[in-house]
């Protein structure tokens, strides 16, 4: 994040902290009459810096005539915030500009968190009202091409630049509007970066290069926010760029380095319930694509049984991230999983195909202090004596106490 932005953002906090909800009212007032005086429609057919700038001089002119004692720094930066509400996504503006948030999570219209190394943090940055908010959600979701409003209180979209929203309204939110966003990196770590954090040794680095070039089944647990996309991503960059791989996804967020990737994404029902397109028939299409190897950012249903399918039918190399507190867990809940696909398979061949389907799996985790590790590695043992799927563990991290 540049320096102008970071005085934007310092400034933004500054103005809005406190109970100065006159400061919101002003934005919100002069944004009104700059929509009054301005034909939006008309300009969006002029290049962008033309418009941006005539919109500027606009939201100055009106400035100087509703508070023509504020001069300087102060002066400025309330022109760019008007700006942000007519072009960008209002008070989130500067939060999406700084490349060192992850996450901007909204509960309430002057209760903003961000996460940042792992951490969250409060923000001074507030909405006028639970309708600013709203007018601000529908502005996102509208980059996305999709809509939210009382008939669908629900939306699950990517921004442009790559970003995950989450937004939900009333009635559903019935204290107020709820927004996420999971920020897209524009420079994805690599693995070394991750050696370098402290996620993981060199020698784990090592092994799981040499299991991913040997076309291993990876199949990587760990909680929300734990970073298993984050490893998938790292993971991928040791697949041949000779090998055609199709990735599957709720929402698209991998970030893959090769050339020949071809990338699907599920769709959620239309207006009128219909054209639903889910993960499970997404990885039915992929066999027909004739994928060297086939990556799925998440199982998380009936689409688990296909996968294991297609990983003993002849799809090696495959990864996919599950959620899960353990590499106990993962298998766990692939079975019940597996098993909600299809009545007909007993439990005792769900757990042989687990077992012959996934040679290795990886547990991440994000532990209290912020930081995200991986915490277990362990290798698939087919069927114990009992008939459950065994595993042996090959690396696995432990603390030494609770200042580690």
């Amino acid at each position: 994040m540049d320096e102008s932005t970071r005085a934007e953002l310092e400034a933004l906090e500054a103005a809005t902290k406190g109970d100065d909800w006159r400061y919101l009212d002003l934005k919100h007032t002069l944004h009104g009459k700059l929509l009054e005086r301005i034909n939006l429609d008309r300009l969006a057919e002029i290049d962008a810096p033309r418009v941006r700038k005539e919109v500027r001089a606009a939201v100055a002119a009106l400035v100087s005539e509703e508070v023509p004692q504020m001069a300087g720094d102060d002066r400025e930066t309330l022109i760019d915030q008007v700006l942000n509400e007519v072009f960008g996504l209002g008070p989130l503006d500067p939060l999406m500009q700084d490349d060192t948030i992850s996450d901007i999570l909204v509960t309430t219209s002057d209760l903003v968190h961000i996460e940042r190394f792992g951490k969250l943090k409060k923000t001074g940055v507030r909405f006028k009202d639970g309708a600013h908010l709203t007018r601000i959600i529908q502005k996102i979701v509208g980059q996305a091409g999709r809509r939210i409003d009382e008939s669908s209180p629900m939306v699950d979209c990517r921004l442009p630049d790559g970003s995950r929203v989450n937004a939900v309204i009333p009635p559903v939110a019935f204290a107020g509007p709820l927004l996420s966003i999971r920020k897209f990196s524009k420079d994805p770590l690599s693995a070394q970066d991750l050696v370098n954090r402290g996620a993981l040794s060199e020698e784990m680095l090592q092994y799981l290069q040499l299991a991913v070039k040997n076309r291993r089944n990876i199949l990587i647990a760990g909680g929300t926010g734990s970073g298993k996309t984050t490893m998938l991503n790292v993971l991928s960059a040791f697949i041949g760029s000779d090998e055609r791989i199709v990735t599957i996804e709720d929402t698209a967020e991998l970030q893959l380095r090769q050339e020949h990737v071809a990338k699907m994404e599920t769709r959620p029902p239309n207006v009128e319930g219909g054209g639903a397109i889910r993960e499970r028939q997404l990885v039915i299409n992929a066999l027909r694509m004739r994928p060297d190897r086939i990556i799925l950012g998440e199982v998380r249903g009936e689409e688990a049984l296909d996968m294991l399918q297609a990983m003993n039918t002849g799809h090696d190399g495959s990864l996919a991230t599950i959620h899960a507190n353990s590499c106990a867990d993962a298998i766990n809940r692939l079975e019940m999983m597996a098993g909600s696909a299809s009545a007909n398979i007993s439990s005792a061949s769900l757990r042989q195909q687990i077992a012959s389907a996934i040679h290795l799996y990886v547990q991440v985790a994000r532990l209290s202090d912020g930081t995200r590790k991986i915490v277990e590695i362990a290798e698939s043992e087919g069927l114990t004596s009992q008939g459950t799927a065994g595993l042996k563990r090959i690396f696995r991290f432990e603390r030494d106490n609770l200042s580690d």
